[in-house]
């Protein structure tokens, strides 16, 4: 089956829905939602601890109350969405004169579905590292999980992983699978983190840990899994500044359980089926303010694009990318023929967006790569500081907001000329 639509939008978690609603609210109407599971949500669906929401509801909510209050918005503007349809391949035509993306899908409704589109929005999400990211070597008994599927069972199918457990890596999963298994009556002997600060929020920390009793082993990692049919234990020891092994600081450690938080993907690979340029550092693809790749009318947010630590984070992504969906899809986008590139530059570890129009006022968002004490960030043009932000203290988890007023965007057009730039740096003071 082929039809025409305005915008598709791929992904039906938290990025693709508020992404629909805001370009609904713009005016699209010729618009459907992609998703490959039987249910709206994403990831959201399994996270059943608290600490949504306070940003963009100004209250405290659950990920399934968090996601329903989308789908909720959804339901009620009448939006289309395809449920169990998987997306195979994006294509992009520049020699139509209109609807040049294609989306070709595998829907239990249409069988092959193909969509011809003017704006589509990429809001894939992110997966997990597994082991053989890892490359740790040893046995493959039963008993290693990734936190996010260790999460999945207990939270939505109501099945122990495990007892005796230890988690490798700090990332906001992991701390929260150790309080989540502590809590269902498993014995959590330690989080190791191979770095010497931990990959989660503070307060990740502070509550999941640290209220739990449960120790927290920096510059640590597993080096060796033993067992055959069954997890019985791991060897772990620690690790110098070069992240190499520390001999004679080998420990073995029994357990039946060994859950990996070791990082987040993004979903990318639909992505790489069309031209799109790549940042190398996040795992997504290179964007403007709006959100828009380096192919015209084709949109990224989310995880996809970048590996956030709140959702309202993507939220507030995901409406921007909606917005100028819809104005692409109905005729109403600014037609851009130059853009500024934005880069990182020291402790700042990468920049979203990665080009600015100069045309409205625009964020950028970082991350710094090693914590910082007090300090400031600068966005600079040349020699201009443009943007000074002091921060208390600045870790890898939080992503850090930069705003660039009409103020600051005048300045950068007095500045900026030619082949101008904007830098991004961090320093302490």
């Amino acid at each position: 089956m082929i039809r025409q639509v305005g915008t598709v939008i791929v992904g039906g978690g938290p990025a693709g829905l508020a992404a629909a609603v805001s370009a609904y609210d713009q005016g699209e109407r010729s618009l459907v939602v992609i998703e490959r599971d039987t249910h709206l949500g994403g990831i959201l669906q399994q996270c059943i601890h608290n600490g949504f929401g306070l940003q963009w509801f100004k209250e405290e909510l659950t990920g399934p109350e968090y996601a329903q209050r989308f789908i909720d918005q959804v339901n009620e503007r009448g939006i289309e969405t395809q449920l169990g349809t998987m997306v195979l391949e994006l294509q992009y035509h520049p020699d139509r004169s209109d609807y040049t993306k294609t989306v070709l899908c595998l829907s239990p409704q249409y069988g092959v579905l193909e969509l011809h589109a003017r704006s589509v929005v990429l809001a894939m999400g992110c997966r997990e590292r597994v082991r053989g990211n890892l490359k740790t070597p040893g046995t493959r008994p039963a008993g290693i999980y990734s936190a996010g599927l260790a999460q999945k069972l207990i939270n939505l199918e109501g099945i122990m992983p495990g007892h005796e457990v230890v988690i490798l890596g700090s990332g906001d999963i992991g701390l929260i699978m150790a309080r989540r298994m502590t809590y269902e009556g498993a014995h959590v002997k330690m989080v190791c983190e191979l770095m010497p600060y931990s990959a989660g929020l503070p307060r990740n920390i502070q509550q999941c840990l640290i209220d739990e009793n449960i120790p927290l082993y920096l510059s640590t990692t597993v080096i060796d899994i033993h067992g055959r049919d069954r997890l019985e234990g791991v060897t772990i020891a620690n690790v110098d500044d070069k992240r190499n092994v520390i001999k004679g600081t080998e420990r073995y450690v029994p357990c039946d359980t060994l859950l990996l938080s070791v990082g987040l993907l993004p979903e990318n690979e639909l992505t790489r089926t069309v031209a799109v340029d790549m940042d190398r550092v996040t795992g997504g693809a290179c964007v403007d303010e709006d959100r828009q790749t380096t192919i015209p009318g084709i949109y990224a947010c989310g995880n996809v694009l970048h590996v956030h630590d709140i959702v309202d984070f993507v939220t507030r992504e995901s409406m921007i990318a909606g917005k100028a969906a819809a104005q692409n899809s109905l005729g109403q986008a600014e037609n851009i023929v130059k853009y500024v590139p934005v880069s990182a530059q020291g402790a700042v570890r990468y920049t979203v967006p990665q080009r600015v129009s100069l045309t409205k006022p625009f964020s950028v968002f970082c991350r710094v790569s090693h914590p910082l004490n007090a300090g400031s960030f600068e966005l600079k043009a040349g020699d201009t500081t443009i943007v000074r932000k002091k921060f208390v203290k600045a870790v890898p988890a939080s992503m850090a907001e930069i705003a660039v007023g009409q103020k600051e965007l005048d300045k950068i057009k007095e500045v900026v000329s030619g082949e101008g730039s904007l830098v991004l740096t961090a320093q302490e003071e």
